[in-house]
């Protein structure tokens, strides 16, 4: 293949001003959000001098997304898209003013700072499900994997430069600075949603209330493709992620060398970065499904590596190919339940794709957690590795229609 097809397809950004404008308001969203992550941590440890309370973040984060997630998309499913990811944004943006002010004006209580983590987060799970669903509107099918590529590069180079940049902020302009960024940015996200057309959903408008959420179950249940994806995706984070388990294994194996852990994560975003810019090499494969469950399959080899590693640089070779093959496994998958999703059910598929992504990890985390504490940091790894290939040849083997489903021909380039 030659290098300029192997590289990310740029073809979204130049023949879509509207995906365009979109693309560049999550880049600096993104940042910005990484920004606020570095330093409510960063506040809530400052005011408590306590990891249970640093724990609480990410649950402020989480649960709003996982109750609100499916009625959310239920709603999404009812009125005009666009519409619901503006007032989503303007009420994160508003959160995001309230922390600053809040970070400026110092002594507040940390009980009111989680509330608007979590105020903030009921916003994303409104608006999350409602952005999933311009990009199939915006471009052509053939073009949606590399649209959604270049998304993934967005969120790894946010997460690979955003808590770097935050930290910086924070030493110049303290907690208040880095709210403060992370609204401004919200400026440029309006600017790409302000320039969508109007995105109300197609064919049969949602059910209203838990009638229109139990329609959105039932197609996830009937529709083998899109079940097996989820699926997939919940085999790769809950049995396998090893992000709870870093600290453990780093004193087993790397004598606890604290160089050695800070490394860990940024090995598994360069290994998304470097996918994403590669991303020509997949997003041009005709058969998603496969190459989903070949990235999926390669998340759990390259963890299961990493348990055997016994040489750190070694160890983060593999979280570099772990970090990769869950690039591959992302983009595909998103790609392939965008197109197997007819778009009047588009938003409350998406909300339980954003669901599964969201719960999964944090559910993989605690398993790991949970087995280290029984046996070893090594096996926690191993076992979650050898299992997450397991199970995604399992869900590949019981779904032909998974390794079938094709993407349709790309428009001209």
């Amino acid at each position: 293949m030659p290098l300029t097809r192997a590289l990310v397809d740029l073809t979204p950004l130049r023949t879509s001003p509207a995906f365009r404008r979109l693309w560049l308001g999550r880049v600096f969203s993104g940042f910005g959000s990484q920004m606020t992550l570095v330093a409510v941590m960063f506040q809530v440890w400052e005011q408590t001098r306590s990891t249970t309370w640093t724990g609480a973040v990410g649950l402020a984060q989480a649960l709003p997304l996982v109750l609100l997630g499916l009625f959310a998309g239920s709603v999404v499913d009812r009125v005009d898209r666009r519409k619901v990811a503006i007032v989503a944004a303007t009420g994160q943006a508003v959160c995001s003013v309230l922390l600053a002010v809040q970070g400026f004006l110092g002594d507040v209580p940390v009980v009111a700072v989680l509330g608007l983590v979590a105020v903030q987060s009921c916003f994303v799970a409104c608006g999350g499900p409602a952005a999933r669903t311009f990009v199939p509107r915006l471009l052509p099918p053939g073009q949606l994997p590399a649209g959604l590529a270049l998304g993934r590069i967005a969120f790894q180079g946010a997460m690979l430069l955003g808590p770097a940049l935050g930290g910086l902020v924070l030493g110049w302009a303290g907690v208040g600075g880095c709210y403060l960024v992370d609204a401004l940015t919200f400026c440029l996200a309006f600017h790409g949603l302000f320039g969508l057309p109007p995105m109300r959903p197609g064919g049969e408008p949602s059910r209203p209330g838990v009638r229109g959420v139990l329609d959105g179950l039932a197609f996830l249940v009937r529709t083998p493709v899109v079940r097996g994806a989820l699926l997939t995706d919940l085999a790769a984070t809950v049995l396998s992620m090893p992000v709870s388990l870093f600290p453990l294994v780093n004193a087993e194996r790397f004598d606890g060398d604290p160089r050695t852990l800070g490394l860990f994560l940024s090995a598994v975003a360069v290994g998304g970065v470097v996918a994403s810019v590669f991303s020509g090499t997949f997003t041009r494969l005709p058969r998603p499904g496969r190459v989903m469950l070949a990235g999926s399959a390669g998340w759990g080899l390259a963890l299961t590596g990493f348990g055997l590693a016994p040489d750190p640089w070694l160890g983060l070779a593999c979280l570099v190919l772990a970090g990769a093959a869950d690039t591959v496994s992302v983009v595909s998958r998103g790609a392939l339940v965008q197109l197997a999703t007819p778009d009047a059910l588009l938003g409350r598929v998406s909300a339980a794709e954003q669901i599964v992504g969201q719960a999964g990890p944090d559910l993989g985390n605690l398993r790991g957690g949970l087995v280290a504490g029984a046996t070893s940091g090594t096996f926690a790894l191993l076992s979650g590795g050898v299992l997450c290939v397991l199970a995604v040849a399992i869900v590949g083997a019981a779904t032909p229609g998974l390794r079938r489903f094709a993407t349709p021909a790309a428009d001209s380039r």
